[in-house]
């Protein structure tokens, strides 16, 4: 009855937690104060529920979470170092009226509000670790990302080619005839699809044959069971995320993703032992049919022209980033506290950016350094380079074709989004960012998971080895 318990619980913490990775860009993507504090509190709830699984010995914590340590810890550090920011004092001498200017946190309800933020994320890249505990449920969290990906690359177009221009359940008033789905801005739409068509390349990928066809009769059967079959169909679905992906407009967006699909491609075949002739037809098939077919009839032209052409958009950004990159050097090691940029830009901008108000840099790494600083941002990027150096040994050291493959995602992901996010502020988003961190948590899982295991993490005590 215990491990029954147990295993209706786990079964229950993963439906839910799929039910969220799907809802999350809905409601404009998270990022609104309201959206922000639902999704918090159903991870912590989730996060909660699990605990007291633990705590009363019907479950027991995954090995991989073990693997990932070092990874947690630099998730825990950061979140650690914005509670000092909100408290740590700069002066032994206050200010009576204004004790809080005295903290490095320049906005502590911003901070907090970023610390309440930044719990859930790690909580949530902790579930994702427990949950995703087998190969059968791996694949099933990538098919839930294609299919939110389908969904808001269908929504998005649609809404540009029947001129009704709708966001998350209200009109939209900007980047009108530019797909958005749910999100308010289209580069964060193209943003969210790079990251489910990473996920959805990973999965065409370990579904190729890795064996060659030794006669014409095998070549026509699979070449039959392609076109009828499941690899039919998801590849029909990149073709309308890339779709709309091109819709979007997003110059810095369709950058991304072509480049780190290239770039993600030829890592493959070098990392890879023996790789497969299919794999090569495969990423030469998706740069191609992508870029000549999908390109030339949905506007793949006017993302060019975009990119050649320097806009009023463009300087405009520079200029930001140019004012915005005095506050790191005003506050270099500490920062101005998480969540403090909007408040305090206003302060360094002139006249020459327009009466534009800006809530975030047009520059991830700059946001980041402006409001942690240095030393809340380095763990960050351990964070990430830990999860693309576990990736690498994946896609290099497992035999399990899904397993090795699907590494190809948490690659291709920190590749795009780190090309994206030089102009942009994705991880600003939290739809986003939950995402990004969800596919980064595959790299553990596609290194420590067993090949066909599809046992619940929810094992009692009685089962674990002595």
């Amino acid at each position: 009855m215990v491990h029954q318990g147990s295993s209706l619980i786990g079964r229950f913490l993963f439906c839910s937690y799929l039910v969220v990775l799907a809802a999350m860009p809905l409601p404009f993507g998270l990022n609104r104060s309201w959206a922000v504090n639902i999704f918090a509190a159903v991870v912590f709830v989730l996060m909660a529920v699990w605990l007291f699984t633990f705590s009363v010995n019907k479950t027991t914590l995954p090995s991989v979470v073990h693997k990932a340590k070092i990874a947690l810890l630099s998730l825990i550090s950061v979140q650690i170092w914005l509670i000092v920011q909100m408290f740590y004092p700069l002066s032994a001498d206050p200010v009576a009226h204004f004790p809080h200017l005295l903290t490095i946190s320049q906005d502590i309800p911003a901070t907090a509000q970023s610390l309440v933020l930044g719990l859930a994320y790690t909580c949530w890249f902790v579930l994702t670790l427990i949950v995703v505990n087998s190969t059968k449920r791996l694949r099933l969290l990538l098919y839930v990302l294609v299919g939110s990906g389908v969904f808001q690359a269908f929504y998005g177009s649609m809404m540009v080619m029947t001129g009704l221009e709708m966001s998350f359940l209200v009109p939209k008033t900007t980047y009108l005839g530019n797909a958005t789905g749910t999100f308010i801005n289209r580069n964060h739409l193209a943003g969210y699809l790079v990251l489910c068509l990473a996920a959805g390349i990973a999965l065409m990928i370990a579904s190729l044959h890795q064996d060659r066809a030794v006669t014409w009769r095998e070549w026509s059967r699979r070449i039959l069971k392609t076109l009828l079959g499941g690899k039919f169909r998801l590849r029909l679905c990149l073709v309308v995320m890339v779709i709309a992906l091109v819709m979007t407009h997003s110059r810095m967006g369709n950058t991304a993703f072509f480049s780190s699909m290239l770039i993600s491609g030829l890592m493959m075949l070098l990392v890879v032992r023996k790789p497969s002739r299919s794999l090569v037809v495969l990423v030469t098939s998706l740069i191609a049919v992508d870029i000549l077919l999908v390109g030339t009839f949905f506007g793949f032209e006017r993302v060019v022209d975009r990119i050649q052409a320097t806009t009023i958009e463009t300087e405009t950004r520079v200029e930001v980033n140019e004012y915005a990159y005095q506050m790191f050097l005003d506050h270099p090691w500490a920062g101005i506290g998480a969540g403090g940029f909007y408040s305090s830009f206003p302060a360094y901008r002139q006249f020459d950016v327009g009466p534009a108000f800006f809530d975030h840099a047009h520059n991830d790494y700059l946001e980041f350094l402006i409001e942690r600083g240095v030393i809340g941002t380095a763990p960050l990027l351990l964070f990430v380079v830990l999860s693309f150096y576990t990736a690498i040994r994946a896609m290099r050291q497992r035999n399990t074709p899904l397993l090795r493959d699907i590494s190809f995602a948490p690659i291709m992901a920190i590749i795009a989004l780190g090309i994206h996010s030089t102009v942009d502020f994705n991880l600003q988003i939290p739809a986003n960012a939950a995402t990004f961190l969800t596919i980064l948590a595959l790299s553990w899982v596609a290194l420590y998971t067993r090949a066909g295991d599809s046992r619940l993490a929810t094992r009692t005590a009685e089962e674990q080895p002595r």
